[in-house]
């Protein structure tokens, strides 16, 4: 983890950078924190469809603080979101009604369905750094974890990018 300075976070973001296997957190426009990240065991094309290994790329909200986790703690994205409601629809993978159910629940910044074609439960959680091993998670070291579980309320933007 590279630490920036020890300050209070007052408006968190998070940048995700696959290639680059790390986790940005800012506070408006300055780089926080950055710590070092896993993801879904087949992690260099965007998310398509439930079961591809794929994490997600686009711009989503932390919608779920889950202090209960099985890998530690974790934070919930809302993925599916619009975009890719858009193109899991034009492909038949979701039906019109779960469309409609992804795009209401983005407008109302709530967890979209989760068991749809195009998959669900998607994570930014503990478990550790040892290859990309999740299913499409993101995943940290658990006391990395603790740092950005306390630093980020429900709201906080995800910048997922290849």
């Amino acid at each position: 983890m590279q630490r920036t300075d020890n300050s209070t976070i007052h408006e968190p973001s998070i940048v995700i950078r696959k290639s680059a296997r790390v986790l940005e957190l800012f506070d408006g426009d300055r780089l926080a924190h950055s710590f070092p990240v896993v993801l879904g065991f087949s992690p260099d094309l965007d998310k398509e469809r439930e079961g591809d290994g794929r994490t997600p790329e686009g711009e989503y909200l932390i919608v779920v603080k889950n202090p209960e986790s099985s890998f530690h703690l974790s934070l919930g994205i809302n993925y599916p979101g619009p975009k890719d409601a858009e193109a899991g629809f034009a492909a038949g993978l979701i039906t019109q009604a779960e469309y409609h159910e992804i795009l209401d629940a983005a407008e109302n910044r709530k967890l979209p369905p989760q068991k749809t074609a195009l998959g669900g439960e998607i994570y930014i959680h503990g478990g550790g750094c040892d290859g990309d091993w999740t299913r499409g998670c993101i995943a940290l070291d658990n006391s990395a974890m603790t740092e950005l579980f306390d630093a980020v309320p429900v709201g906080t933007g995800v910048r997922i990018v290849p």
